[in-house]
C-alpha cells in the first residue's frame, strides 16, 4: 500500500483582514494525499479552532493522534488549513509584542521584556467575513488541484464560525460538515440589519477597548493545561505527558511566540513560550443564521460530535454572548440528514485524548457512507463500553 504523499501549500493571498487589508499574505495548508491508485480524489479540509494552530490539532506527530493521516491512511486528500493569524499562514500585526492584551504585558517582562508601551495596533485582528474568504480561497485551490466539485469540511471548536456560515453561503462546494465540539452561539451577533452576512458594525472594532482594543491575546502551558483539567473527569481520560506533546506541538508552529514569556524555572535565560492567539469579531453564527435556505441538513448534511465532559461548549444561557448550546446547534439545522454524538469519557480537547480514536473512525464512516454506527440521523450516547442511545 503506498504511503500518503504529503505536501505544505503556501497559498499567495491579497489579506481582506482590516490589519493588513489590500497587502500580500499567505495561507498555510498542508496536504496528506492518501489516493488508492485508480481512484478519484476526494478531498477533506479540515480546519482549527481560535487557540490551536492547525497541524497541533489535526496532525500531531505522536501515536496515533494524526486524525489527518488516519484520513489520509484511509484513502482521502486531506488537506489541513492555518487562517490567518494562527499557526503557519501570515500573521498580521502579531510580531510586535505590544500588540498584546495589555492586562496580559506581565507576562513578557523577561522575554522580549519591558513591554510597557501602549498597543500599536488598537483593534480586533480579523473578522467573520474575512474568514469565510480564506476558507473560500482555500476550497477554490483544492478544487483546482483535485478536480473534485466539492469538498468535505471538518471543524473543531470554533472552526464552527466558520464552516457553518460558509456551507450555507456555498452549498455548491460542499460535499458534507462535520463539527467536533462546535461552538454555537444561539444568541450571537447577527448580521447588519437588512443583510444576510454583512458586519454588524464598522470594522475594524476598538471599543469597548479590553475587549477589541488589541490583535492578540497569549496562553502558556499552564493556561492549556488548566482549562485541559477542567474537562478531565475518568480514568485515563487522557494519557501521561500527553500536555507536554501538545505544547511542544502549538510551540513549533509559533515560533516567536516560543521565545516569549517567563523564564523556564531553574533555566535562566530560557523562556517558557507563549501561544499568541488572534483576537476576532464574530457575528452570523446563530439560531437565526443556521436555518438559512434550509441548506444544512439537506444539501450539506451534518454530522456534530462532542465530549460529555467539554465544558466549552455548553454554558449557561446567563453568560449573553458567552452562552454555547451544541444540543440547540442540532436543534437549529433545518433538515434531517444530521447527526449528533455525545461521547463518553472525553472533553473539549478531545483531539488529544484516548477517545480521539473514536472520533477517527466515526469520521471515516461519515466519509465514506453518511453514516455512523449504520445511523443517518438522530441525537445519540455513545458509552465507554461503544453501546449507542438514543436521546431524543
Amino acid at each position: 500500500m503506498a504511503e500518503p504523499i504529503l505536501t505544505d501549500h503556501n497559498i499567495p493571498w491579497t489579506s481582506t483582514i482590516p490589519a493588513n487589508y489590500g497587502k500580500p499574505a499567505t495561507l498555510f495548508v498542508r496536504e496528506r494525499n492518501g489516493t488508492k491508485p485508480n481512484q478519484p480524489r476526494r478531498p477533506v479540509l479540515m480546519l482549527h479552532g481560535r487557540s490551536v494552530p492547525a497541524l497541533a490539532g489535526f496532525d500531531l506527530r505522536h501515536g496515533k493522534y494524526s486524525w489527518a493521516e488516519f484520513l489520509a491512511d484511509a484513502g482521502y486528500d486531506v488537506f489541513v488549513m492555518d487562517l490567518q493569524g494562527s499557526g503557519r499562514s501570515t500573521r498580521p500585526q502579531m510580531d510586535d509584542p505590544r500588540n498584546v492584551n495589555p492586562a496580559q504585558k506581565h507576562l513578557l517582562t523577561t522575554h522580549p521584556g519591558g513591554v510597557l508601551d501602549p498597543v500599536q495596533y488598537p483593534h480586533q485582528l480579523d473578522n467573520s467575513q474575512s474568514n469565510w474568504e480564506e476558507v473560500h480561497k482555500v476550497v477554490t485551490f483544492i478544487q483546482g488541484l483535485t478536480g473534485a466539485s466539492k469538498v468535505d469540511l471538518i471543524g473543531w471548536s470554533a472552526a464552527a464560525q466558520q464552516l457553518g456560515p460558509y456551507a450555507i453561503q456555498h452549498k455548491e462546494n460542499v460535499k458534507s460538515l462535520l463539527l467536533l465540539a462546535p461552538i454555537f452561539p444561539p444568541n450571537g451577533r447577527q448580521s447588519k440589519p437588512g443583510t444576510r452576512w454583512d458586519p454588524p458594525v464598522p470594522l475594524p472594532q476598538s471599543t469597548p477597548a479590553a475587549l477589541f482594543g488589541f490583535p492578540m491575546t497569549l496562553t502558556g502551558k499552564s493556561g492549556l493545561e488548566s482549562s485541559w483539567d477542567k474537562d478531565v473527569k475518568c480514568h485515563k481520560q487522557r494519557e501521561d505527558g500527553i500536555v507536554d506533546v501538545v505544547w511542544k506541538a502549538i510551540m513549533e508552529n509559533d515560533p516567536i511566540g516560543a521565545k516569549w514569556g517567563h523564564e523556564v524555572e531553574g533555566m535562566p535565560g530560557v523562556p517558557g513560550g507563549l501561544a499568541r492567539v488572534k483576537n476576532p469579531y464574530w457575528w452570523g453564527w446563530n439560531s437565526t443564521t443556521v436555518p438559512l435556505d434550509g441548506t444544512l441538513g439537506s444539501d450539506v448534511p451534518v454530522l456534530i460530535i462532542y465530549g460529555e465532559h467539554d465544558s466549552v461548549v455548553n454554558t449557561s444561557p446567563d453568560l449573553g454572548l458567552l452562552y454555547f448550546s451544541v444540543p440547540a446547534l442540532y436543534k437549529a439545522v433545518p433538515g434531517g440528514q444530521k447527526l449528533m454524538f455525545r461521547i463518553a469519557c472525553a472533553g473539549h480537547q478531545i483531539v488529544w485524548e484516548r477517545q480521539a480514536k473514536v472520533v477517527h473512525n466515526m469520521s471515516k464512516q461519515w466519509l465514506k457512507n453518511g453514516t455512523v454506527e449504520d445511523l443517518a440521523k438522530g441525537s445519540y450516547f455513545l458509552d465507554e463500553d461503544g453501546v449507542v442511545t438514543s436521546t431524543e
